[in-house]
């Protein structure tokens, strides 16, 4: 027998024929051995299916004609076709066939094919078929409440699944199809065909239906988005559809295999569907990238993820269907490697290694994994996937899917260079709708990864300092190569993270005096540099400064990385004079370096406010590393320290303070006054002032020496406990100046 091309109306009185006999199709009847009618049930991936189909069907009515591709199915002698593959397709035409015909008052003799198809699958289902033949409905209100209304619809019915799913099947085709003016007419002209491939006399037991379709339970997603993948590709090139097909049967699939996720079930239930369509999304958001856009506020559904990428121009279509091709592909044979976790394990690690980059402990190594498992949460809308593993992701992708023009040893300096620049790029790093970076990102990391340079005519990338950086480092290895064990140790360095500029590419040979300064004290490295000189930055809105921390390491990371903040120059060379010192560092040696600093104040009774700092830790903050001057400027003495990492709160405090007496430290005040009954001491420039708290009158002032320069002569902490003293005297009056 031949496969041939029907509609669901010509198909009946059909002569069949395999060379011997013939046989005329008289009837379709689904066999009991059949699962019920599924596409209409009320379920989120059945209502996805449902509507896709219908839409198919739809365009195919108002648009292009649409074929089904393959309906199987056994003739007996009598002409009866059961099907083996095709049922729920055929079923849905068989609706939408009665549909067309009520509504376009079409005699019975036109229609009286219908009556031809019908169920076995129990008493109910078989009779609903013949009954509804029967029917011919108004049309004034809902179709399914109408049929459920007529005296021949027993209330028992509603529970046969098969009966259900066709009423909802059939108020969806009457919602989608009520405007059409002549459904039947395009029906009748042949708008949805299918190919029929009869088989004669296979056997048709349980076992091969079961072997052959997995009858009893329904596709699965991934099942409906193969199929529908394969749909579209075919559209544009049937042998590459065949090719794609062929490869996730295969090579794709052995490749996914050790990723599969069996943490649920059996292994037999393990699959790699979940995993694949991970991937899948991260080549979408890929393509919308480089298209341009961002996938933020687009559908995540990996079938509305096909229209958009995978119908329309051909050109585009055969484009992406490559991209899709080489993203898989270069996973699957990676030379000298058994697997990617292989692969990336040899250029990954979480500490310095030769030959390898650095990879955050929080996250996987084997980032391949990582992205087929994590890339999206179950629902598959919300992304999890972080925008800097994406890049670096898309970075290792780039140059496998071109091991032809870049060699091993290019691609791991490129590849830190890449992570250099993720690092460095926080802020940039976004592919928010009015900020969007990412198009010009990933440009940016094909020109380095493809041919080892930063590309200056893409604006709008990474961090301009790192790329600065990026392009100071590859001159000066270009001429001094033996210098790069060095340059690679010192962006390895935690406290550097790619970004060497604190240092300096003219001093990477203090690469083991830095590791060894930042095994000491943090506290101690902290009070080391400030006896050298004031390291701190001033951040832009000019009131708020960055200093270091005993607790915290991001407020090394804000002074180590330059940004807008003023004074990054000012603090690469302390620490640089720190550095020169001596060649390696301990406790002890920093404990010398503070001391002597603070011997050194006091003998020349000179106390700039770096002393204090060093001497007193009230004056260290501990948490972001902020200080506030108040909004005064030129006022050197006048710093609070903040405990948040962009506001005053409760916990602000004025240092000297603190330092004096704790135990009245107001923080109804932010920490700016010590309050001592009906009035309270604040702090000045060069001065203490006891002040009324109600009239805010000034009582008393204590006076600080200073020198021309204006830096004190004596020890204004001592100084402000003389004064708590002399208020809390027990005097019969206030004293006045």
């Amino acid at each position: 027998m031949n496969t041939t091309l029907h509609s669901f109306m010509d198909i009946f009185e059909t002569a069949f024929t395999d060379g011997r006999e013939t046989v005329n199709l008289k009837k379709i009847i689904i066999p009991i051995i059949q699962r019920d009618y599924a596409q209409g049930r009320v379920d989120p991936d059945i209502n996805r299916v449902r509507d896709r189909f219908l839409s198919s069907l739809y365009d195919a009515i108002v648009a292009e004609p649409i074929t089904l591709d393959f309906v199987y199915g056994d003739i007996d002698e009598n002409g009866v076709m059961t099907p083996l593959d095709g049922q729920q397709r055929l079923t849905t035409l068989f609706l939408l066939h009665w549909y067309a015909a009520r509504k376009s008052s079409v005699s019975e003799e036109d229609c009286a094919f219908l009556s031809n198809f019908g169920y076995e699958t129990r008493y109910s289902a078989r009779y609903f078929c013949k009954e509804l033949t029967r029917f011919v409905p108004s049309f004034e209100g809902k179709l399914s409440e109408e049929i459920i209304d007529q005296a021949w619809f027993p209330l028992d019915w509603q529970k046969d699944p098969t009966i259900s799913s066709m009423l909802v099947m059939l108020d969806a085709i009457d919602d989608r199809f009520k405007e059409v003016p002549d459904l039947w007419e395009k029906l009748t002209g042949g708008a949805i065909t299918f190919y029929f491939l009869p088989i004669k006399d296979m056997g048709l037991t349980d076992e091969l239906y079961i072997k052959m379709n997995s009858r009893g339970k329904p596709l699965t997603r991934f099942e409906h988005f193969k199929a529908e993948l394969e749909r579209c590709i075919r559209a544009v090139d049937d042998t590459a559809a065949k090719r794609v097909m062929q490869k996730i049967d295969r090579d794709w699939t052995d490749m996914l295999w050790r990723y599969r996720d069996a943490g649920s079930g059996s292994e037999e239930d393990a699959i790699t569907d979940d995993e694949f369509l991970k991937y899948f999304r991260f080549i979408c958001d890929v393509l919308c990238y480089q298209g341009g856009e961002s996938p933020q506020g687009k559908s995540t559904d990996e079938f509305d993820l096909l229209t958009v990428y995978f119908t329309g121009e051909k050109e585009k279509v055969l484009r992406n269907i490559e991209t899709l091709e080489s993203y898989f592909d270069c996973w699957c044979h990676i030379d000298a490697y058994n697997s990617p976790t292989d692969f990336l394990n040899s250029c990954m690690s979480y500490t310095h290694e030769d030959g390898k980059i650095i990879v955050d402990k929080a996250n996987k190594i084997d980032i391949f994994e990582d992205c087929l498992h994590a890339y999206a949460d179950k629902s598959g809308r919300q992304r999890r996937f972080p925008l800097n593993r994406i890049v670096l992701l898309y970075a290792v992708t780039s140059y496998l899917r071109n091991r032809d023009i870049v060699t091993g040893a290019d691609y791991i300096r490129r590849l830190r260079s890449i992570n250099n620049l993720i690092q460095n790029s926080e802020d940039e790093v976004s592919d928010r709708i009015d900020r969007n970076r990412l198009p010009a990102i990933l440009r940016q990391v094909d020109a380095v990864m493809l041919n080892g340079d930063i590309d200056d005519t893409i604006e709008n990338s990474f961090n301009v300092n790192q790329i600065a950086e990026e392009k100071e480092k590859k001159a000066f290895l270009e001429e001094h190569p033996d210098k790069e064990p060095l340059v690679f140790a010192l962006e390895d360095h935690p406290n550097l993270k790619g970004q060497i500029s604190i240092v300096g590419i003219d001093h990477v040979d203090y690469a083991d005096r830095f590791a060894s300064l930042f095994s000491c004290k943090l506290d101690l490295i902290d009070c080391a540099m400030m006896t050298i000189g004031n390291y701190s930055q001033q951040e832009r809105n000019k009131w708020r400064h960055q200093f270091a921390s005993k607790g915290m390491q991001i407020a090394w990371d804000e002074l180590f990385h330059k940004s807008a903040n003023i004074g990054f120059e000012n603090t690469s060379a302390i620490l640089v004079e720190l550095l020169s010192k001596a060649e390696s560092f301990t406790n002890d040696l920093l404990t010398q370096i503070i001391d002597d600093f603070i011997s050194s104040c006091e003998e020349a009774s000179l106390y700039p406010w770096r002393y204090y700092y060093v001497k007193y830790k009230s004056f260290r903050p501990g948490s972001y590393g902020k200080y506030s001057n108040n909004d005064v400027p030129n006022k050197p003495y006048m710093y609070s320290v903040m405990q948040t990492r962009s506001q005053w709160s409760s916990n602000t405090y004025m240092p000297y303070l603190k330092e004096a007496d704790e135990a009245h430290l107001s923080r109804d005040s932010m920490g700016q006054r010590l309050v001592y009954g009906d009035r309270h001491i604040v702090c000045q420039n060069s001065a203490f002032a006891l002040r009324d708290n109600e009239t805010e009158e000034v009582i008393e002032t204590m006076p600080i020496q200073q020198n021309e320069d204006g830096i004190d002569t004596e020890n204004r902490i001592l100084v402000l406990k003389q004064f708590i003293e002399k208020v809390t005297a027990d005097q019969p009056e206030p004293v006045t100046e």
